[in-house]
This record gives structure tokens, sequence and C-alpha cells, in this order.
């Protein structure tokens, strides 16, 4: 795994945890009370709106929550308030604060992000990320467009689940399960495979890929599959002196010829597929593996709990399913 303070974004802006966000008091907000041990707890109560914090005349507020509900609408005990969206010292950028809480939790947490003058993108713990109404939209379409790898599930594209992986990666070997668990729970799903070697800290990645390719060229998704189970099972071979012979021995469990497939993978055509790949998980932004993407919806795969991860999966489908349907009633 890279870099985590996107990871470390994300799971604050997609799973609010308490330990995601930090614990303090919108400004100009009066300190909340804290209930009477001897009371129940109600559950939280935000402290009233005070209009002299919105001071930008963008993002709106309906925009705000438009870009929250789509983020965090999957969980139904989730609430928030649009605390502020005030002017800043940089022209056209404003400063978005929210208020956010846990039902039945009565502790409320702020939350706060930069908007960009083209309204098109958010900045939080220094990280660019779209913001708007549909913030998936244009990560979905270059993946509609560019995503080709190995697929499983359904052949059309209107549910789309793309994984960026490295076959030398521990967590990917452990996210093999998981993908199964998605591919097997939601049917209308088309998973991808995408490779994305992180060549940096595993020196066999970059070929491992490579072999993949060309036994996805020469026999399918099918093959493939086959041929990265069986790397992800023998991985602890790839960093060592028998990594030739766990390639060789993947590509035979995949059914092809190791003497084809060896050839191939030194060859430019699969190299540059591999960097095509790699490229697009760049331009995603991706900086860890594994990571899946949920109809352009991005998150690091391992660190949410299945059932959460099918919760979203469920919203994401759900959302963009009622959207196509009011698109094609225009």
């Amino acid at each position: 795994m890279q870099s985590r303070s996107l990871t470390s974004f994300l799971i604050s802006l997609a799973l609010l945890t308490g330990a995601a966000l930090a614990q303090s008091q919108p400004p100009s907000a009066p300190t909340p009370q804290t209930p009477n041990a001897a009371t129940p707890a109600q559950g939280p109560t935000f402290p009233p709106v005070n209009q002299a914090n919105f001071t930008a005349s963008a993002p709106s507020k309906a925009d705000v929550d438009a870009f929250l509900h789509a983020t965090w609408g999957y969980d139904e005990n989730r609430v928030w308030e649009v605390y502020g969206v005030q002017k800043t010292a940089a022209p056209g950028v404003s400063k978005v604060i929210v208020l956010v809480a846990e039902k039945p939790n009565p502790q409320t947490a702020t939350f706060s992000f930069f908007v960009t003058p083209d309204g098109k993108h958010l900045i939080a713990q220094e990280q660019l990320l779209d913001f708007g109404p549909h913030p998936y939209d244009e990560i979905l379409h270059k993946l509609e467009q560019r995503a080709d790898g190995p697929s499983l599930g359904s052949k059309s594209k209107q549910f789309l689940l793309v994984e960026f992986a490295d076959f030398e990666c521990p967590h990917c070997k452990q996210a093999v399960p998981v993908v199964q668990r998605l591919v097997k729970d939601f049917p209308q799903a088309h998973y991808v495979f995408e490779n994305f070697p992180l060549v940096n800290i595993h020196p066999q990645a970059f070929r491992a890929a490579a072999y993949g390719q060309c036994v996805f060229q020469q026999g399918g998704s099918d093959a493939f599959f086959k041929y990265s189970d069986s790397i992800f099972a023998g991985q602890e071979a790839l960093s060592g002196q028998g990594a030739d012979q766990a390639l060789r021995n993947s590509v035979t469990a995949a059914g092809m010829d190791p003497d084809k497939v060896t050839a191939c993978s030194d060859s430019t055509e699969a190299k540059n597929a591999v960097h095509v790949s790699m490229q697009l998980g760049t331009d995603l932004n991706v900086d860890q593996t594994p990571w899946l993407f949920i109809d352009g919806r991005g998150l690091p795969m391992l660190e949410i709990p299945y059932e959460q991860l099918k919760k979203i999966v469920q919203w994401q489908f759900d959302q963009d399913k009622q959207a196509g349907g009011a698109a094609a009633g225009q």
C-alpha cells in the first residue's frame, strides 16, 4: 500500500468514524449541552444555523447538501447540517462548514473543506477531489471509456465495479474473496480488473501484470482469472528466486502455453497495455491497492467491513439506476 492521506480523507468523508473527524465546536455556535446522565440520549441536536456564516455566493447550501447526500446518503443513521459557506482571502474560493453526527449519539463533529472557484472541486487534507451534486460522474465516464481489462459478471456496464490491483500486494490477495462476494451478491454488476503494479516497492509486480495481460489476450477473462487466482495463491514465490517458475506455473494453471505467454510478456504491446492501465489509475488519483470504484465512487476496499461495503454498492447502484430512469423519461 502507498500513501494514506487520500485514504484517510475518503474514509472520513465516506464513513465518518469517531476517530476520523476531529471533535470541535463550529464557529459562532453555542456550546452544545451535555445530556443529564439520568436522561436518555435523544440523538444529535445541532445548534441553530447562524446566517452570518453564509458570506459566499457559491456553492449554494443546496449544492452542498446534494454533494453530501451523494456521499453519505447510504447511511440512514448519519445526519448533517450545512453550517456555513464563507468567503476566503482567495478570490472565488469558499470554505464550507458542516456539522455531522450519528444517530442516536448526541455528540456532533465539525467538518470543513474548501471549494474551488469553478465549483467542481473541493480541497481537504491536501487533496483535490470532485465536488457537486453528482461528484462521481466524471470518473464513471472515464472508467466506462477506458477500463477494458479482464471482467466478470454482467456484460452491461450499467453498474460498474473496477478494481485496481497489484499481483505482489498482499492486501490484493486478501481482496480476492471480497471481489468474489461482490460479484455473487451483485449479478447485475460488470466487474473489471485493472493492473496497477506498485513498481517502487514490488519488483515483480509489473512482470506479473504483463504475463496476466498476455493470458488475457490469448485466453480471455476466464483464463486470466485462473491465472490471477494461481498468482495470488503462490504470491510469496514472486518475491524470491522462484518468480520465473511461479509465473509459468500460473500460466499453466490458466490452461495456457507458458512459452508463448513468456514471449508475449516481453513484447512492447503487452508492456504498453500495462502502462495504459497504470495511467488510468494515476489519472483517477489511485494511490494504493486494492482500490475499488463503484460507478465512479472510489474506496479502499479492505478498509471497510464487507456489510458496509455492500451497503455502499447497493446505494450507489440504486442512485444511478434512478438517475438513469429519470434521464430516460425526459
